[in-house]
């Protein structure tokens, strides 16, 4: 029998987040980032499900785009770090990938490929955030060496990457955005900068396409969200069930360490979700959880398969209720927020070990 650890992805999420998109970038071209198994919630069943509304889909390497060409995805896919080898080109080249580039060993093989095709390339510019890309001083030159090379395809891009866009207080974005600007300044080409945070907050990133990752899923890309951001619809609820309900005493410690102790008599519930199935094992006593959909809080240490609850002043728990770790009842957020991380953490963690199961409109597999 299963023990009830299951991680749900809602396909039809995952549109109405695109969608929102759309609204917010209504001119511009959406590439859809899948990256790390679609940020933990699997990389084809995402991109089949954003197949009729995503105009490309970004991944990581090689893996993730022929992967997703195994499936029959025939959308432009952009490899966000572009070749790690000169043998990445040949195969970038059969399977009609595009790649972004950022380091000058990247343009000299580019210069000296012989390829079956050219290769869509992306030019990326460092304009702050000082980890992969050209200074913007050397970007001119960049991209007339990349324009010269008879392996790349003539409609070069520019692409940028911003780095406190989650902060809607902070110029860092507006002085990376003139940067970007001044870079690429007379040269043709589709410009890129807008991440989640940049297609919600910063209307001046949208340029030509958008790059959604985090909002697709359902989490806001924001340190501080507002009333007024659009209503994200969280895709993955992960979630357990009590296999044991505990009438313990007042000063009876729950868990390893002995870190918690009940502070009156009370009911502890024992759910089947543990650290071994991605849930952070530093989640501190007080993290929100949902049991049998009433809003309660964890107790005590994480273990491998296990956690625990309070269960005081909850209605009807028994064994087998559910119990919600994220999700609606719980967003991805608040949990990320208790445990001092992000939700993106949250998600690509989560491991095969909970049965991933697929909801839609036409049923549940």
């Amino acid at each position: 029998m299963s023990r009830g650890a299951q991680a749900t992805v809602d396909l039809g999420a995952l549109r109405a987040n695109l969608r929102l998109v759309r609204e917010a970038a209504p001119q511009q071209r959406v590439m859809a980032v899948v990256k790390s198994d679609g940020y933990g919630h699997g990389l084809t069943a995402v991109a089949q499900a954003l197949a009729r509304q995503a105009d490309a889909f970004a991944v990581t390497d090689l893996a993730e785009a022929e992967a997703l060409r195994s499936a029959g995805l025939r959308q432009r896919i952009v490899l966000l770090q572009g070749p790690f080898t000169g043998e990445d080109l040949e195969r970038a080249a059969a399977e009609d990938l595009e790649l972004v580039i950022h380091s000058d060993w990247q343009v000299e093989a580019l210069a000296t490929a012989h390829l079956p095709a050219p290769v869509g390339v992306w030019l990326k510019v460092d304009t702050g955030m000082h980890r992969l890309g050209f200074p913007p001083e050397a970007v001119q030159e960049a991209w007339r060496r990349l324009a010269d090379a008879p392996s790349v395809r003539s409609d070069i891009g520019l692409l940028t990457h911003l780095a406190c866009a989650d902060d809607r207080y902070d110029p860092a974005t507006r002085r990376q955005l003139e940067a970007f600007d001044a870079a690429c300044a007379g040269l043709p080409g589709p410009r890129s900068a807008a991440n989640s945070a940049g297609v919600l907050g910063w209307p001046a990133s949208h340029y030509d396409w958008v790059r959604p990752g985090i909002m697709l899923y359902g989490a806001s890309p924001f340190v501080a969200a507002r009333d007024t951001d659009p209503a994200l619809r969280p895709a993955m609820a992960l979630e357990g069930q009590v296999v044991a309900v505990r009438h313990l005493r007042a000063g009876d410690p729950v868990g390893y360490g002995a870190s918690w102790s009940c502070p009156e008599a009370m009911p502890v519930g024992v759910v089947s979700i543990g650290y071994g199935d991605g849930y952070p094992r530093h989640a501190p006593s007080g993290t929100p959880v949902a049991v049998a959909g009433q809003r309660t809080q964890l107790v005590g240490r994480i273990s491998m398969d296990m956690l625990a609850v309070d269960l005081r002043g909850l209605d009807g728990v028994r064994e087998g209720s559910p119990a919600v770790l994220w999700g609606d009842a719980v967003r991805a957020e608040e949990v990320a927020d208790a445990c001092g991380t992000i939700a993106y953490e949250l998600f690509c963690r989560t491991p095969p070990r909970p049965q991933r199961r697929y909801v839609d409109g036409r049923g549940a597999w």
